[in-house]
């Protein structure tokens, strides 16, 4: 067999994996087409009143107002002149689609071919590679041959090794070109590190399908948030009828589910989306006999999932890592402490009260110490056999810190989390490096409303728990920070988070660790099929403007947005520049925003999406919408160019920064 330009001898392996990523690429595009068409076919037949298979001039401009765009009188009629190729003021299915294609054009990307193409017909191998090379990639001439050898389907140009301007509005098309760094779509992170070293994505009442007063509780829940990458989902467990427990927010309207349904749930659905150790966040409020119930449950369901010990009888100086732990599931909860337990007359087993409120209120400075006979209740030995890596215990300061058990972690209300990243925040960074810890919201978001994220992460807290059942703002933030890594839910947290001497303090960032200047610029130049907001009025066209968002610590916290573009959701065009300045840019989350402007009332949301900015690539790139529930809202795009620069030195890629961060470069 003849080798191609740039690919190896067929029968290697390299070479089908090389064919299979093309092949891959090429569906990618087919089905984006695919996807666009099947939309715009759709929005014809409702257009076409009358069924007869063509449009008159009303139907198309009734075509244009359903797919949110309005053209200017003039333009809209020449148009379709242009296609009524039989002259009979109707366009009939090859003049409808003549339409629709011009319709769809992108002069954007026909601008930046030609500023790259020496003639405006066709880019050489060496003009392609000059391309690459600004986008940040991989600018060998084997790569632009393979790429044409991709995306081009001129057999003529394929053959001299050139790109047509139909082969580049492909390729750019294509996922290869996402915003997001393909490398992260896969788990490329060292995964063999103490859990501590880790975020863990992770939800709170993690049963209810909305608010926690009067909304229902279901297994639902916990097969979206695990199906979501969730790693620690929350059972709150309280005594039953007929000695099953169940699970519901106590004391309020909130229907029950039983515990062992839910636990059948988590062994169907604990791994269909990542292979790394879950852990069930156990409230417990039960009886002892009904905690052996649980006990029973948790053994018989998971079976050899269940980690029941110790993976070393040797003394335990570190978490072990996800990948140590891959397919295990965790309990995390209440431990009977021998000693402690003897403190009582009967010596019968015992531990601190379930609830992380009343973790806090022990812990609380201004509480005077209570007599530990006095604050422990009973716990089933069963359950507390089953605590391994997860025990749940008062934080009592940071005094001491090297004698604490690497398994013990700490519940922390996000009022109080906060207060110790504002008072002490450096202590906390390296209490976090080594302890786990979890934040929850406070009880009074009796609407489950979520708290900010990534205030949380900032001082390096592990497990920060978000109500997964309201999406917003802050749920946006939460999938774009486990976007990366295979959306496995674990993401290495940065270097400087993971050490006991840290000098890291998420207050103070003028210097010192992760401190790398950097500026992000982003050019907003255009939007695809942005889809219309008021479904109801037939006249109604989006006026959309773009925000883009900086998450990260409090110095680099920012947004700005572009101007409206009136009247044009299917192809508006900003061509608007905002840039940023990043103190701490590994701690940086980046969000899109597309709103539609409203003179006398709120935006309307129209997507989002939001990524860590060490996964945004440079260069032109397609950003592929979101919708509020973090599902798809395909075809809608933006159209961006991303440059990234450190003290005005150019720095085009993930690997460049990364030398950059470790003082390579």
């Amino acid at each position: 067999m003849v080798k191609g330009p740039g690919i190896m001898q067929a029968g290697s392996l390299s070479y089908c994996h090389v064919l299979l990523g093309h092949v891959k690429s090429l569906l990618s595009v087919w089905f984006h087409s695919l996807t666009l068409y099947t939309w715009i076919r759709g929005y014809l037949r409702r257009a076409d009143q009358n069924q007869d298979g063509k449009m008159s001039y009303d139907e198309v401009k009734r075509l244009l107002q359903m797919i949110n765009i309005d053209l200017s009188e003039h333009y809209a009629r020449s148009l379709f002149k242009r296609c009524d190729r039989s002259g009979d003021n109707r366009l009939d299915h090859i003049e409808i689609e003549e339409f629709c294609r011009e319709l769809m054009r992108r002069p954007e990307l026909d601008g930046v071919f030609r500023h790259y193409s020496s003639n405006g017909c066709v880019l050489s191998t060496a003009e392609l590679r000059d391309f690459l090379g600004d986008q940040g990639e991989d600018a060998s001439l084997n790569h632009a041959q393979s790429l044409i050898l991709t995306y081009e389907l001129n057999d003529w140009a394929q053959k001299n090794q050139f790109m047509t301007q139909n082969g580049f509005t492909m390729y750019m098309l294509s996922l290869e070109n996402d915003v997001v760094n393909p490398d992260h779509a896969k788990v490329y992170q060292d995964m063999s590190r103490p859990l501590s070293h880790y975020f863990i994505s992770s939800s709170h009442n993690t049963y209810l399908t909305k608010d926690q007063v009067t909304s229902a509780s279901s297994t639902e829940p916990y097969i979206r948030a695990l199906n979501q990458g969730c790693r620690c989902v929350e059972l709150d467990c309280w005594d039953g009828d007929k000695g099953e427990p169940v699970i519901y927010h106590g004391h309020t309207l909130t229907s029950k589910v039983p515990f062992k349904e839910v636990i059948e749930t988590i062994a169907q659905y604990g791994f269909k989306a990542s292979p790394y150790p879950l852990i069930l966040s156990l409230e417990n409020h039960c009886s002892v006999e009904q905690q052996a119930v649980m006990a029973k449950h948790l053994r018989t369901i998971l079976g050899s999932k269940l980690l029941t010990k110790a993976l070393s009888d040797n003394p335990l100086k570190d978490l072990p890592s996800p990948e140590d732990l891959k397919g295990h599931i965790l309990v995390k909860g209440k431990k009977y402490i021998p000693h402690l337990g003897q403190l009582g007359k009967t010596g019968s087993s015992a531990s601190f009260s379930s609830s992380s409120e009343d973790e806090l209120a022990i812990s609380n400075k201004n509480t005077p110490k209570k007599d530990p006979t006095k604050v422990y209740s009973k716990l089933s030995p069963e359950l507390s056999e089953l605590v391994v890596y997860c025990r749940s215990v008062p934080f009592c300061g940071f005094e001491n810190t090297s004698e604490k058990l690497p398994n013990e972690m700490s519940s922390f209300s996000e009022s109080e989390a906060l207060k110790l990243i504002k008072d002490s925040g450096k202590l906390f960074v390296r209490h976090n490096s080594r302890q786990l810890s979890r934040i929850y919201p406070s009880g009074q978001r009796l609407q489950s409303s979520n708290y900010d994220p990534q205030e949380m992460w900032n001082g390096g807290c592990q497990m920060v728990a978000l109500n997964f059942q309201t999406p917003g703002e802050q749920m946006d933030l939460n999938q774009g920070r486990f976007l990366p890594n295979g959306r496995c839910g674990y993401t290495l947290k940065p270097g400087f988070l993971c050490s006991t001497t840290s000098n890291f303090n998420p207050e103070i960032t003028g210097g010192g660790p992760g401190h790398i200047p950097t500026q992000l610029t982003i050019r907003i130049i255009s939007a695809q099929q942005l889809p219309k907001i008021n479904t109801e009025k037939a006249t109604s066209i989006v006026d959309p403007q773009v925000w883009v968002e900086i998450h990260g610590v409090d110095i680099d916290n920012a947004r700005d947005k572009t101007q409206r573009i009136d009247n044009n959701g299917f192809n508006p065009r900003w061509n608007c520049t905002l840039s940023f300045q990043l103190q701490v840019p590994d701690m940086a989350l980046v969000r899109f925003v597309v709103e539609d402007h409203d003179h006398t009332a709120k935006n309307d949301f129209v997507g989002q999406f939001t990524l860590p900015f060490t996964s945004l690539r440079t260069g032109y790139r397609h950003v592929h919408l979101l919708k509020a529930d973090g599902s798809s809202l395909s075809p809608a795009t933006l159209f961006v160019h991303v440059k990234v620069s450190r003290k005005g030195v150019p720095v085009k890629t993930v690997s460049e920064r990364i030398a950059i961060a470790k003082g390579k470069a």
